[in-house]
């Protein structure tokens, strides 16, 4: 294969498979094939607050959420190309805590805005038109407008290279949209309308949906294979 930004690795075909050796990779090489093959991913526009009490927002679809026994979501944050940390990372260092708001479809726009790599000292939140609230358990604030917004505590950094880093969070308070949850805490993923990453400059989204129930050992035995509903 020939992409237009000049990769010219082509693996090894066998059988309709094309398979790749991350070691004779460039990082640049395994990262396409990540993200191109990881999809959708979650988005977390999060927001942080630093030393001068400014705050400061920033989109990563390197995130995910690990467990609930804790609760601990990740974040995979990428140095700046002179290797030193940004803005998201040294504020999560020296605050100890970050919020993860979700990104709807329609925060697309303005989760875009704050991907601009503007000048320090300029605010992404102002730029992209997004109100802030106060955190309940943080001293870091979260986007009025997520549909669903998770105040963390930092739990530990995973040193794991000289590219990025590894954020864990424990998750200490959730903001959601009244409508989007009910007394059960059933939520509802059409009014969340999330939006996730895919290769490149793509997204997703998560209108179309559909239900496929897990299947019991008895069911499986005797072919009993459930159907998929439309959500």
């Amino acid at each position: 294969m020939s992409p237009a930004d000049g990769t010219t690795c082509t693996g090894t075909i066998s059988a309709g498979t094309r398979s790749f050796d991350f070691a004779a990779l460039s990082p640049r090489e395994r990262y396409k094939i990540l993200i191109g093959s990881v999809v959708p991913r979650p988005i977390a526009l999060v927001t942080t607050i630093g030393t001068d009490g400014r705050a400061n927002a920033a989109p990563f679809s390197f995130f995910n959420c690990l467990s609930a026994d804790p609760a601990i979501v990740a974040l995979g944050i990428e140095f700046r190309a002179d290797g030193t940390p940004k803005d998201t990372g040294r504020n999560i260092r020296d605050t100890g805590c970050f919020t993860v708001n979700i990104v709807s479809d329609a925060l697309v726009e303005a989760m875009n805005v704050c991907a601009t790599p503007f000048a320090p000292g300029v605010d992404e939140l102002a730029e992209a038109g997004l109100e802030i609230r106060p955190g309940h358990a943080v001293a870091c604030p979260w986007i009025a407008r997520a549909p669903a917004a998770l105040e963390c505590r930092l739990h530990s950094f995973l040193e794991i290279g000289n590219s990025r880093e590894i954020v864990l969070g424990e998750v200490l308070h959730a903001h959601l949209r009244a409508d989007a949850v009910d007394e059960r805490l059933h939520i509802d993923p059409a009014v969340i309308d999330a939006v996730g990453r895919m290769g490149g400059h793509g997204y997703a989204g998560t209108r179309q949906r559909f239900d496929l129930p897990t299947m019991s050992t008895s069911d499986h035995i005797a072919g009993q294979m459930p159907n998929r509903r439309n959500g």
